[in-house]
């Protein structure tokens, strides 16, 4: 269950694996799925999605989630849901990948995942396009990622 074998309809950025296995158009807009594979140690920034529901469901590995403040480790076949306008980041965490599934509501957030890996940038450095990406879907970074 650990790997998401690089193919034609996986994406990568920041060495995390995406591949968008639901999305809007197969939804009428109402929701996508990502499975999502991260390296110990990735995480993003503190993040608020303004428009979408998020819900993770850890597959393997496991996730430290950081939401308002508070934290919480999720184990394989836990899940947790962050309602839209909550800031929260996570980060994987232990010996092994981490590897969930991400499932957005209403759907359409995943194209921030192609418009990252299309470009390759690069966390500080072309925070001005992952910026302006990621205000065309409806987020806005609020602070930094876990330590």
């Amino acid at each position: 269950m650990k790997d998401l074998t690089m193919d034609d309809t996986t994406i990568e950025w920041l060495g995390v694996r995406y591949k968008t296995i639901l999305g809007p158009a197969d939804t009428g807009g109402a929701m996508s799925i990502v499975d999502s594979l991260s390296p110990v140690g990735s995480g993003p920034p503190r993040h608020v999605h303004h428009n979408e529901d998020e819900i993770f469901v850890i597959l393997s590995g496991t996730c430290r989630l950081w939401m308002q403040g508070e934290e919480t480790d999720l184990l394989a076949g836990q899940s947790a849901f962050i309602p839209r306008g909550k800031e929260h980041t996570f980060k994987a965490i232990g010996d092994e990948p981490c590897r969930h599934l991400v499932i957005l509501t209403p759907g359409g957030f995943e194209g921030f995942f192609a418009d990252m890996a299309a470009g390759q940038f690069a966390i500080p450095d072309d925070m001005p396009a992952i910026a302006e990406s990621a205000e065309r879907h409806h987020m806005t970074f609020t602070g930094p990622p876990l330590d």
